[in-house]
């Protein structure tokens, strides 16, 4: 059973959150990306509560800007570092001794979960990221691959002072794209039910303008037309995002927004990692493949 809360953050954060399994048990924490919100992992959550699969205590906040947790207007609130600090907060509120057992990440979720394993290894056991760039490699194909540059061009888009506004018109018509563009609908795949969709407009009703924050505040995002050139792209340090943490990366291979050169070079800034390729599938492989997804996490976390 899904259990529900607010979680009151020493730093004046709230963040609105979903959970499974009893407090106490090694935590396994799941963080979501863009434009979704924490209700997607209700069916892993209620997977790996269970003793058979774990036992894990289990909890998917709705990241800062998302959903009921609290959404500051200001772009620099969305800053890695405060969005880190909500995470480390929360697993202090909920884990034993705030260590969390298994990080699990999907899209925006990942690259928070990226920053927290870097900057703070010693409290994240595993890191599962499942279609979320590393910000090296990110980088460098945001320079390099014209591939990547197209695809990654709605982030402009995104970014733009009126994106929450067009986002929000006409019952979301520019943002069911995101899913039905890659198979979401009874055509293909079939997940995004009108039950589902109604679970979406629950969350995007509270607001866009923190989703819409992330890709505001992010230098990574390729140059909009008459801007600066690639070049221009931040190419960070290998010692700022060098991951010790045995790491899982779960990749859909027919994700077209992150297109599957992002795993080059990977095992440069991870040294502990296992890639996992998964064909068939997009983006959003937690809806598509929910039973595999699981399979992979579970013998990770499980055995390592």
């Amino acid at each position: 059973m899904i259990e529900t809360w607010l979680a009151e953050l020493p730093h004046g954060i709230t963040l609105s959150c979903r959970g499974a399994g009893a407090r106490g048990r090694p935590l396994m924490l799941l963080l979501h990306g863009f434009p979704e919100a924490a209700f997607i992992w209700d069916a892993l959550m209620a997977h790996f509560a269970q003793p058979e699969h774990g036992g894990f205590r289990c909890v998917a906040p709705n990241l800062r800007g998302f959903e009921r947790s609290s959404a500051p207007a200001e772009v620099a609130a969305y800053k890695p570092a405060l969005m880190v600090q909500d995470v480390l907060a929360l697993a202090a509120a909920e884990g034993v001794d705030g260590r969390i057992h298994a990080l699990v990440a999907h899209d925006w979720g990942g690259a928070f979960a990226w920053a927290a394993a870097h900057a703070h290894p010693a409290q994240v056991d595993h890191l599962v990221i499942i279609n979320s760039p590393h910000p090296a490699t990110f980088a460098r194909e945001l320079q390099r691959s014209p591939e990547q540059q197209q695809a990654s061009a709605y982030m402009n888009f995104l970014a733009r002072p009126d994106a929450e506004a067009l986002l929000a018109e006409d019952d979301y018509r520019r943002l069911w794209p995101f899913f039905t563009s890659m198979g979401a609908g009874p055509e293909r795949f079939g997940w995004l039910t009108e039950a589902v969709r109604q679970q979406y407009r629950d969350v995007w009703r509270h607001g866009l303008t923190g989703a819409c924050n992330l890709y505001r505040v992010t230098p990574l995002k390729p140059p909009a037309p008459g801007q600066r050139g690639v070049t221009d792209i931040p190419q960070p340090p290998p010692e700022r995002v060098r991951v010790e943490v045995p790491t899982l990366v779960l990749w859909a291979l027919d994700d077209t927004a992150l297109r599957p050169g992002l795993l080059d070079g990977l095992d440069a800034h991870v040294p502990r990692l296992t890639v996992q390729r998964m064909p068939g599938a997009t983006h959003w492989v937690v809806h598509e493949q929910p039973q595999q997804v699981a399979a992979h996490i579970g013998a990770f976390v499980t055995t390592k």
